[in-house]
C-alpha cells in the first residue's frame, strides 16, 4: 500500500491564524509517525488535544505540635494523559497517523493489536507580534533552554516566528471510540493516551534540573522568587 495522507493533499494545507498574545488552539500543532514513514507529520484534522497530569501532595505533622503542617511532601506523579480526537478519514484513520498499520495500511483494528508505542510532538507557534515584540526581548540562552526553536527557513516564512516544542515520549493509547450515528454524518475518533515522559526534546533532565524557585543558585548565590518558608534555612553550598 502507498503512504497515505502526503502534505500535498489540500486537507493539509495550513490555513492563515489571528496573531495575538493570548496562545489560540488554530496555532497548535499536532505531529506523529505516519505510518510508512520515519518522520513527524501532523495529524490531520485534530478536533481536540489535552494534556492532564497529577499528583499527590501528603502533609507532614508532628504529634505534640498542634494543628499545623511542617511540609508538604509531593508524591510520584501519576503518568500524563493525553487527549486526542480526530475526524475520521477514509483512507487515514488515527491509528496510521501514529505509526499503525491500520486502515488501509494493514490489519490494525483494535487497541490488542499495539505492539509497540508511539511518540507525539507539539508545537505550539507563536505569533508574530509576540515573536518580535515579546520573545525578541529574552535571551538566547533562555529560549534555547525552553527549546524554542525556529520555524521555516525559507524566504517567505518570516524568520521570527517561533514555537514552544513538546515531546510525549513512549505512549500508548488507553482508550479508543468511534461512533456512527444517524443524526450527524461526522465521524470522530476519540482515543485518551497515556505518556511515559515529557522532554522539550534537547534538554538533559535530572536531579540538577533549574526548575526555578531554587533559594540558592548553582553558583552559591542567593535565588530570587522562592518561598519564604526556606528563607531562613539556606546554606552556601560548599566547593
Amino acid at each position: 500500500m502507498g503512504i497515505p495522507a502526503e502534505p500535498s493533499n489540500y486537507i493539509y494545507r495550513a490555513g492563515t491564524a489571528p496573531n495575538t498574545r493570548a496562545a489560540i488552539s488554530q496555532k497548535n500543532k499536532v505531529f506523529g509517525y505516519m505510518v510508512g514513514t520515519n518522520e513527524f507529520r501532523q495529524i490531520g484534522v485534530v478536533s481536540e488535544f489535552g494534556h492532564d497530569e497529577s499528583r499527590t501532595i501528603d502533609a507532614v505533622r508532628g504529634v505534640g505540635y498542634g494543628d499545623y503542617v511542617a511540609e508538604l511532601v509531593p508524591n510520584v506523579t501519576e503518568p500524563m494523559t493525553l487527549t486526542l480526537n480526530r475526524t475520521l478519514m477514509y483512507a487515514v484513520n488515527l491509528f496510521q497517523t501514529l505509526g499503525y498499520k491500520g486502515g488501509v495500511a494493514g490489519l490494525v483494528r483494535s487497541l490488542k493489536h499495539h505492539r509497540w508505542p508511539f511518540d507525539i510532538k507539539q508545537e505550539l507557534v507563536f505569533s508574530e507580534i509576540v515573536s518580535a515584540q515579546d520573545v525578541a526581548g529574552v535571551p538566547p540562552t533562555a529560549l534555547r533552554d525552553a527549546s524554542v526553536q525556529l520555524l521555516g527557513q525559507d524566504s517567505t516564512t518570516p524568520a521570527l516566528i517561533r514555537a514552544l516544542f513538546t515531546f510525549y515520549e513512549g505512549c500508548w493509547l488507553n482508550s479508543y471510540s468511534a461512533s456512527y450515528t444517524s443524526d450527524a454524518a461526522i465521524v470522530a475518533e476519540n482515543s485518551s493516551v497515556t505518556v511515559t515522559d515529557v522532554t522539550d526534546g534537547l534538554s538533559l533532565y535530572g536531579e540538577f534540573i533549574d526548575s526555578g524557585l531554587s533559594p540558592v543558585q548553582s553558583n552559591g548565590t542567593p535565588g530570587a522568587g522562592y518561598s519564604l518558608r526556606f528563607a531562613g534555612k539556606v546554606e552556601t553550598p560548599k566547593p
